[in-house]
């Protein structure tokens, strides 16, 4: 049986109101796992050092039992507190762009509240992860309580059939659209990167169902 839930009670009272909602949410017992909620998520941000760069926007679509939830999609924009201009030829978000901007307190507090005790899965998740995360300790919280996903390592598990392969290569979101025949739009936003992670993410998971017969959870943990 995997675990994707805290089963620890912890005294939550120094917590915010929004957090201690949070956490309750891992308590409950496992789901099968075709009620199992995915939300499959992308950010963009000022650059890539933990402690100095911001997240700049956040993008996320959920996905139960094989169906990508396009009218539950999030997408929020922060403030830049700070600004990098050469990161904005990747990313396009200028800092006076039109679009209605949250403080990074306000922005994690409704993704949090977005994405609750889903697992997260992300193209290179970990690198997102940390930037959430250091946000979160700006707020004096805790980290992610939540299982993640990684599409890189997953795509990997599709290359292990062929032993002539390296089964280490670090492949981009682009190789993956190429590979698994997935029109790209919207690439380097984050409301449209995590679409394309997600048709990804459904496509490396059926086929790995096909070629291997396992539980599906033995290729996702």
């Amino acid at each position: 049986m995997f675990h994707f839930f805290i089963k620890k009670q912890r005294d939550l009272s120094k917590y915010p109101i929004f957090w201690q909602s949070y956490l309750q949410k891992f308590v409950k017992e496992n789901p099968p796992i075709s009620q199992v909620r995915f939300v499959v998520f992308d950010t963009e941000t000022t650059g890539f050092n933990y402690a100095n760069d911001r997240i700049l926007s956040i993008g996320a679509v959920d996905i139960v039992d094989d169906r990508i939830n396009l009218k539950n999609a999030f997408e929020i924009f922060l403030e830049q507190e700070t600004f990098n201009p050469q990161a904005v030829s990747i990313h396009g978000i200028r800092k006076h762009h039109q679009y209605t901007k949250y403080s990074e307190s306000e922005a994690m507090e409704l993704f949090v509240k977005y994405i609750e005790n889903a697992v997260l899965v992300g193209h290179h998740v970990g690198f997102d992860v940390k930037m959430l995360n250091a946000a979160l300790e700006r707020m004096h919280l805790d980290s992610l309580q939540n299982k993640m996903i990684d599409t890189n390592d997953l795509f990997r598990k599709t290359k292990i059939i062929n032993p002539l392969l390296n089964n280490d290569k670090h492949y981009t979101l682009d190789d993956l659209c190429t590979e698994l025949n997935i029109t790209m739009h919207d690439r380097h936003n984050a409301a449209g990167d995590s679409l394309l992670t997600a048709l990804a993410f459904l496509k490396i998971k059926n086929k790995l169902l096909k070629n291997k017969k396992q539980p599906l959870l033995s290729f996702l943990f």
